[in-house]
């Protein structure tokens, strides 16, 4: 980290030390500023683990289906799965929901399965880009909307969890990205003016980052980002029907009155929950 990133006066510190052959000192004081800089990273980590740990210890039962969803947070909710079965001897089944669930699944040797053979799942646990306080979901940061839902469709609780920053009292307070809409390829573009039209806002066409043209889904399909204005107040419910409405709109990153439960990780490693 370049000396101009710490503060001014410790900087003079740090020199006035070394002038004086205190070297080893100084640089014990910058190690320990460094840490704590990034240590908010740390945390924002952490707060992830303790609200996923917490939510598998208490929905995951014995001999259920569950359903695994995707992105960062799933991670650690994988990962303890992965503990409560060797340590309890637990009978799961987990469904996937994306190509990274099912290769979390793998990897972690719990048992795979798919909706063919488990219709009916008892338990999602899955991540939010944003949950407001009417327990409205943004999902689809990743590209997964579209199989997440319909897992979560089948299940009988959806658990959401996540960190702080994802806590929001109303869509687009901290989430800035936009609402994800996946679509058909060839109709992205009226799709992408006729929202704008209706509503306002942007829709931007997600770029892929180790491959040149758009982001493909699991599916096959393109994903359109709707920066909504967030100076307007929606019925969200009413947004989301209008939207799925439109032909060639596959499915958006709107989970209305699915989830059951939201455990939120603080950053001081207590956990935060919220119940529709």
């Amino acid at each position: 980290m370049p000396l101009r990133t710490l503060p001014t006066g410790l900087i003079t510190s740090c020199i006035n030390l070394a002038f004086a052959q205190q070297i080893p000192f100084a640089l014990k004081v910058i190690k320990y500023i460094k840490y704590q800089q990034f240590s908010t990273k740390m945390s924002l980590e952490e707060a992830k683990k303790i609200a996923a740990f917490k939510a598998v210890d208490e929905y995951i039962k014995d001999n259920t289906v569950v359903g695994i969803g995707s992105g960062s947070t799933v991670v650690y909710a994988v990962q303890r799965l992965a503990e409560r079965v060797r340590r309890e001897k637990l009978t799961l089944v987990c469904i996937p929901t994306s190509f990274q669930a099912r290769q979390l699944i793998i990897q972690n040797a719990l048992t795979l399965g798919d909706l063919e053979q488990n219709p009916k799942i008892d338990c999602a646990i899955d991540g939010a880009d944003e949950v407001d306080a009417n327990m409205v979901l943004i999902k689809g940061g990743g590209g997964c909307l579209l199989q997440e839902k319909i897992v979560a469709s089948c299940a009988e609780q959806l658990v959401i969890i996540a960190d702080y920053t994802k806590n929001s009292k109303q869509l687009g307070e901290q989430y800035k990205k936009g609402i994800p809409i996946e679509v058909i390829p060839m109709a992205y573009v009226p799709i992408r003016d006729r929202i704008s039209s209706s509503y306002g806002g942007k829709l931007v066409l997600r770029m892929a980052v180790a491959k040149a043209g758009p982001v493909v889904t699991d599916n096959g399909n393109f994903i359109l980002d709707w920066q909504f204005p967030s100076t307007e107040s929606f019925d969200w419910e009413k947004v989301n029907l209008d939207i799925v409405s439109i032909p060639g709109v596959v499915e958006t990153g709107l989970f209305i009155k699915m989830a059951t439960r939201a455990y939120f990780g603080l950053a001081d490693g207590s956990v935060v929950e919220r119940s529709a």
